[in-house]
């Protein structure tokens, strides 16, 4: 069974041409490294280096599908330890 693609396209993954199912593949590969690397991260990092709860980090990187949420954490998320 074949299912739609949940973007406003509203195309069948059957009539995406190959190049739009690589660019698909691998964006979602990409997104997926991104949440894994942070969520790792997050896991081996101290709260007190940690810009907010690590529980809210965690949640929004599991909802959030657009991989903005790990690039933010990588960005503004993490402090810098204090030598």
């Amino acid at each position: 069974m074949t299912s739609k693609l949940g973007d406003s396209s509203g195309k069948w993954w059957r009539e995406l041409d190959r190049r739009q199912r690589g660019f698909l593949v691998v964006g979602a590969a990409v997104e997926g490294a991104l949440k894994v690397a942070m969520l790792t991260d997050l896991k081996r990092r101290p709260q007190s280096q940690v810009r907010g709860p690590k529980w809210a980090w965690a949640a929004a990187t599991v909802i959030n599908s657009a991989g903005l949420i790990p690039v933010t954490y990588f960005v503004y998320g993490r402090l810098r330890p204090t030598a």
